[in-house]
């Protein structure tokens, strides 16, 4: 009776809402509104950390871990881009939405290294008369347009990523990207008051200048063109540069006296040579007058870390530090050398004439005379090493003039098959020897090779390889084997 009364009572009793919300304590309210105030303090350094973060330059906040350093820009770039003193203005032509984030990326690497490098993306869709006002072609999307005051250059998209056939799929194959190298050439092109000339003399059986290194010749701003010394009687005066590539047949008296007329008035001229069985005596007088002469035969390495391919007269020289080749030496390069002749120094040169060695063989190398020997190893009446395979020279004159030239005894260094054997070696010390001599204070000549996308070759000397050959065929299973042995016999006594 009592619990049905109980129940009766609490059934007629009124809802009581302050004693409800008295439940609710002092102690939940305030910790409830702890959380929430951590929670907007927590989104605002949130919020605030992805806006530093945002704003602070893509070369510190993005790493690139490509092997190639595709994405990234070198230190010949950085220099370039420190010492820019002109604004200029890179126009990616791509729809919104459509860019390609490659170029995107290396683009901001420009306009974070400079404050005189603005990029802007212009949408074709939106835009349809800008391209128009720089070119009549019709440009791929993503192509660039790099612009300095009058002054434009147009970077097609096609000309960024180089591409080769596989005759074997009949498909087209990314094979190199040239982002940094056009860009680069483009901003130097339009900030350039004066582009240097290099002429290259024709006439004589000269060799054809492969393909790779006109291109990074023209990519570094330099314009090429041919000169005949027979009709033109003299080396122009705009020259700033004479090129002379391994004639096969002499040059005439009149065209040596006009040779070292230019040279004796502080011309620069890259020269080339290589073996034959013709006399050059007009070619060699150039060469002599400035300390220089070309040794009988071919070199060959008796050092096998001086040579590649177990081809003793494919040599990989030591490559001495320079004004003409310090940046190949200290980005660690090898140069491959095949055929070479060796350079003897006179002992008569002028006291105005400092000659420096560029290449240099091992004191085991010696030039053979009889190519048609039956033996590469050293013979009687072989000259003995060490030999010079590249040289550069310089002269002071009056009027604050000087003479430079750089002197190779092998064009095979232009080749791409033997430049490619070195990962670029003998390129990037041939560019560099044209750079010495032509930078001046209206242009800089700077060529950054294209970034391979297929395999990088590695450089072994045949030292090299007979070490790797010993320790795979013989230490390693060895190894195995002892270790083997070792364990047999401790399960045998067991």
């Amino acid at each position: 009776m009592k619990l049905k009364e109980k129940m009766k009572n609490n059934k007629h009793k009124k809802f009581d809402k302050k004693k409800l919300i008295g439940t609710i304590s002092k102690k939940h309210i305030k910790n409830g509104s702890y959380t929430m105030v951590m929670s907007v303090i927590f989104i605002a350094v949130v919020v605030v950390l992805n806006m530093i973060v945002n704003a602070i330059p893509s070369k510190y906040s993005e790493i690139d871990i490509s092997s190639q350093k595709l994405y990234s820009i070198g230190d010949d770039t950085k220099a370039m881009l420190k010492n820019l003193d002109k604004d200029v203005t890179i126009y990616q032509i791509a729809q919104s939405g459509s860019e390609d984030e490659n170029i995107t990326n290396l683009l901001k690497k420009y306009e974070d290294e400079s404050k005189h490098v603005k990029v802007e993306q212009k949408d074709p869709v939106v835009n349809p008369k800008f391209v128009t006002e720089y070119t009549s072609d019709d440009l791929s999307a993503n192509s660039l347009i790099v612009v300095c005051g009058d002054r434009n250059k147009v970077i097609d998209y096609n000309n960024i990523y180089e591409s080769t056939m596989d005759y074997q799929t009949y498909r087209s194959q990314t094979t190199g990207f040239d982002g940094e190298g056009q860009i680069t050439s483009a901003i130097g092109y339009v900030t350039s008051e004066d582009l240097p000339i290099l002429y290259t003399l024709e006439g004589h059986g000269e060799k054809e200048m492969d393909s790779t290194i006109k291109e990074d010749i023209e990519k570094a701003n330099m314009d090429i063109q041919s000169l005949n010394l027979l009709t033109e009687g003299s080396v122009p005066d705009d020259a700033d540069c004479l090129f002379i590539d391994s004639p096969s047949t002499d040059i005439s008296e009149d065209e040596k006296t006009a040779i070292i007329d230019y040279l004796e008035n502080g011309g620069k001229a890259m020269i080339f040579s290589d073996y034959t069985t013709e006399d050059l005596p007009n070619f060699d007088a150039v060469l002599e007058n400035y300390g220089v002469q070309r040794e009988a035969g071919i070199v060959f390495e008796g050092d096998n870390q001086h040579y590649a391919m177990q081809m003793p007269y494919y040599l990989v020289p030591t490559i001495n530090s320079t004004d003409a080749s310090s940046e190949t030496v200290s980005g660690g390069y090898y140069v491959l050398a095949p055929y070479a002749q060796g350079i003897r120094k006179m002992d008569d040169v002028r006291d105005t004439v400092t000659i420096n060695s560029i290449l240099t063989t091992s004191d085991q190398a010696y030039s053979k005379t009889d190519l048609n020997s039956d033996t590469l190893e050293k013979e009687d009446g072989d000259e003995a090493g060490p030999f010079d395979l590249g040289v550069s020279i310089t002269e002071t004159l009056d009027d604050d003039k000087e003479t430079q030239i750089v002197y190779y005894s092998t064009s095979n260094l232009m080749e791409s098959q033997v430049n490619q054997m070195v990962s670029g070696g003998n390129e990037k010390l041939i560019i560099e020897s044209l750079k010495w001599m032509t930078d001046t204070e209206d242009s800089a000549t700077v060529s950054i090779p294209s970034k391979s996308l297929s395999v990088s070759y590695l450089t072994l000397t045949d030292y090299d390889a007979a070490f790797w050959k010993i320790c795979t065929i013989g230490l390693i299973p060895g190894f195995f084997l002892v270790v083997g042995f070792a364990v047999w016999m401790k399960r045998r006594k067991a």
